[in-house]
């Protein structure tokens, strides 16, 4: 199930600071001074066995004229209509303020679930003040700190009950691959989709965004069948000016988590951007396939023997430390090498469903163990003693050992490309565990 939490406020109310506590990781910039978020972040949280999106937005301001207010306001109102959950942040430190009240006379018009969270309630004094903002009227309240987490837990357990587990169709789309065509507005999505089907099945244009809707279409041609997704989609909204790199993003994160594998679009003649690396680094982390197509490879110029092999050497530069991904240099409007990148696509998919005897993964893998030893942890060795691939979607494999715990990133990395060199992953994230034996 794709569901996604904004969490909207006004500035310097802490709510990147939630966000990083969300996803456990200092990804989004934390600073005392106002207005400092002003991209939006998109990362995926983890809790109870369930994951979401969250979108952390820039701070609220209503009715300001600073050309960054406006935008921020802007892209707010877009995470209000696009997402399943509202985190509304307040901070209890300064109490109810006009802007909190602004925004709360805008969220009782949504008919989405909204939690009301006030933040900074890190003692009993604080606590008796944050009951003031029982006034502004909302079911869901939560008093909670986010630099040290406290009351973060109650807070998480009311969005995944809102999770509720896809039932299972026992129709012909469920059993077949899932591709999700993304990538930023106008890199030629629109016009792959209509190059591999032979219809003008999507509407194109040079238009940046012109694809307004999440369009399934069923491909059953040449022995191959599968479901192919184009994201791009963008609904015009009443009263809203478009923010089209916001709307793409939410669409293809909302793609991706239905998708088996991603088919990762770029412009050759612009090159990979930050987005695209987010997007990917999403993917990845979603357990998501992954093919990465350069699309107007016709535009390139001046191409040499060694043209595309240095531009695949610069990419995966960008995409590392996940190198091990197909790269398609591809043109839709010539139809060039597009079946291929759907060839390659299977064959992730494939790798992704991939599973290894236990007997044969023992064999190669603990052979690359005696090979190369983990580091001694105080002064004992470490012992890994069995090795089984676990039973879930994303290639995932438990190693068991004395000291699981003490094992680094760099013996981890080292496991994984073993894995890799040894039982074709090729475009799939590989996930390692360490437990005890």
């Amino acid at each position: 199930m794709s569901f996604t939490a904004a969490i909207v406020g006004r500035p310097n109310v802490g709510k990147s600071t939630f966000f990083n506590r969300l996803l456990e990781q200092r990804k989004a910039i934390v600073d005392d001074v106002s207005g400092v978020t002003r991209d939006r972040q998109y990362g995926v949280a983890d809790w109870n066995g369930k994951t979401f999106n969250v979108i952390d937005t820039g701070g609220f301001v209503p009715r300001s004229e600073d050309v960054f207010e406006k935008e921020i306001r802007k892209q707010v109102l877009i995470a209000l209509e696009e997402t399943d959950v509202i985190i509304f942040m307040v901070d209890v430190a300064t109490g109810i303020t006009d802007l909190d009240e602004a925004m709360a006379n805008m969220l009782r018009k949504v008919s989405k679930p909204v939690f009301l969270v006030v933040n900074k309630v890190d003692n009993h004094d604080r606590l008796l003040e944050a009951s003031e903002f029982y006034s502004l009227g909302f079911e869901n309240i939560y008093f909670l700190s986010s630099i040290s987490g406290t009351g973060t837990g109650e807070v998480l357990d009311d969005i995944t009950r809102l999770i509720q587990d896809d039932d299972v169709a026992a129709g012909l789309d469920n059993q077949l691959p899932k591709f999700a065509i993304i990538g930023q507005p106008n890199v030629g999505k629109s016009s792959l989709l209509n190059a591999l089907t032979g219809q003008e099945r999507t509407i194109v244009s040079d238009i940046a965004g012109t694809t307004r809707d999440t369009i399934h279409t069923h491909y059953n041609l040449f022995n191959k069948e599968f479901i192919l997704i184009d994201t791009a989609g963008i609904r015009r909204k009443a009263r809203v000016d478009e923010d089209l790199e916001f709307y793409s993003v939410i669409r293809a994160v909302k793609a991706m988590d239905e998708a088996d594998v991603c088919l990762l679009v770029l412009d050759a003649v612009k090159g990979i951007a930050a987005q695209d690396l987010s997007i990917f680094a999403m993917a990845a982390k979603k357990g998501k396939g992954i093919v990465v197509l350069v699309n107007k490879w016709d535009a390139i110029d001046d191409k040499q023997t060694n043209t595309a092999r240095d531009y695949e050497a610069t990419l995966k530069k960008r995409l590392a430390p996940f190198t091990d991904v197909p790269i398609v240099f591809i043109s839709a409007t010539e139809k060039t090498r597009i079946f291929k990148a759907m060839e390659l696509a299977l064959e992730v998919y494939d790798n992704r469903q991939r599973k290894i005897p236990t007997s044969k993964l023992n064999d190669v893998m603990l052979k690359a163990v005696e090979a190369y030893h983990a580091p001694v942890v105080r002064g004992n060795p470490v012992r890994i003693k069995y090795v089984t691939q676990l039973p879930v979607v994303v290639p995932s494999f438990a190693f068991f050992c004395n000291y699981p715990d003490d094992i680094k990133a760099p013996y981890k990395n080292y496991l994984e490309n073993q894995l890799r060199q040894h039982f074709n992953f090729s475009g799939v994230p590989v996930r390692i565990f360490f437990r005890k034996k």
